[in-house]
């Protein structure tokens, strides 16, 4: 068989990510968060279990902090989120994550978890385990939440 060319290799990588995305979002869906949105995972990972400053949520996605502002108001809209003030510094604010956000997470790695099992059923468990390693051996294996960021810039 012949090497197919270049450009396919990350536009493979990245119909595999967008698959595994959509069908991620359709069973959130379905489990109660129809409005939670890539981006908005992105986010809420990035807020993390400590909370974050619009600040430093900015760095995090490699957006600007107004950017970062505008998705913090929408998941406050939702109830994903929401701004408290830093016990550590009274004129900061943090955002946190709420209830509905930390559950939102948790369905999201159960249903990764489903998502990876079809893709083991379909190519087998070691095939799936090779192409992991493949892939943090290619990447450093470090995960980056800036994606929104790096497509904006």
């Amino acid at each position: 068989m012949a090497d197919a060319p270049g450009f396919e290799l990350p536009l493979l990588l990245f119909s595999g990510f967008r698959t595994l995305i959509d069908d991620l979002h359709v069973e959130l869906a379905r489990q109660g968060h129809p409005d939670v949105r890539p981006a908005f995972g992105f986010a809420m990972q990035a807020i993390g279990p400590r909370g974050a400053t619009a600040s430093e949520l900015g760095k995090r996605l490699g957006v600007s902090k107004q950017a970062a502002g505008k998705t913090v108001d929408r998941l406050e809209q939702l109830g994903y989120a929401e701004r408290a003030d830093d016990p550590e510094d009274a004129r900061r604010k943090l955002v946190r994550l709420t209830p509905r956000g930390i559950d939102s997470l948790a369905r999201s790695a159960a249903i990764f978890e489903t998502l990876r099992a079809n893709w083991v059923g379909e190519l087998g468990a070691d095939r799936v385990r090779a192409l992991e390693a493949d892939l943090r051996t290619m990447t450093g294996g470090g995960f980056r939440l800036d994606v929104a960021g790096w497509f904006a810039g």
